[in-house]
């Protein structure tokens, strides 16, 4: 059975859930992208609130796997998984929300926790609580994450500030920052590949 669904297709492999018709015009609303659909419900296309449940049913199950496999092993060895991870959590929101990854000595997570959230266009960010929170679950490592709903994938000279910010107040207790990953619709941007940490 398994070797038969890897060979369905999308349309197929969703039709098993909420029909062939609704997955037809749902990928289609979709731009035939799985990850749109997933992460960003088309605004042309509302669905039903049987169709709904079960997409966020199996997103949620997707999520927690993606975290099962983060607090099992260093996430450095799976950066796709942490990448995975947070585009399901993030993507799709109206509203900003900033996110941290606490890790152990090993580079596994200990909590993943959005501790801020803002509007549309912002996020007020204290990097006092953000200290406070890592002591409390004695991290070793952060990874930070934020959304910008407007879908603009590069960082503002504001996110830099603010990263830089973080990673002196957190060097003081001796807690490395390992990256600060941006998502934008059903993309991710990492700092430390753009040399921004």
């Amino acid at each position: 059975m398994s070797q038969m669904i890897e060979v369905m297709s999308d349309v197929d492999l969703l039709g098993m859930m909420v029909g062939s018709k609704t997955a037809a015009r749902m990928l289609q609303d979709a731009g035939g992208r799985l990850s749109t659909l997933l992460n960003v419900c088309p605004a042309s296309y509302e669905p039903e609130p049987r169709v709904k449940t079960k997409l966020l049913v199996a997103k949620e199950l997707v999520r927690r796997s993606l975290m099962e496999t983060m607090r099992q092993r260093d996430v450095l060895a799976s950066p796709e998984s942490v990448r995975d991870y947070l585009r399901m959590t993030l993507a799709g929101r109206d509203y900003e929300v900033f996110m941290v990854l606490f890790l152990d000595a090993q580079n596994r997570i200990l909590e993943a926790e959005e501790m801020f959230r803002g509007t549309l266009t912002q996020t007020s960010v204290y990097p006092r609580e953000v200290v406070k929170r890592s002591l409390v679950v004695n991290a070793a490592a952060v990874i930070f994450a934020h959304n910008h709903p407007s879908g603009v994938g590069e960082a503002s000279r504001a996110d830099e500030l603010l990263t830089q910010s973080l990673k002196q107040a957190l060097a003081l207790v001796d807690v490395k920052v390992l990256d600060h990953f941006l998502i934008a619709g059903s993309g991710v941007m990492s700092f430390a590949e753009r040399g921004l940490l």
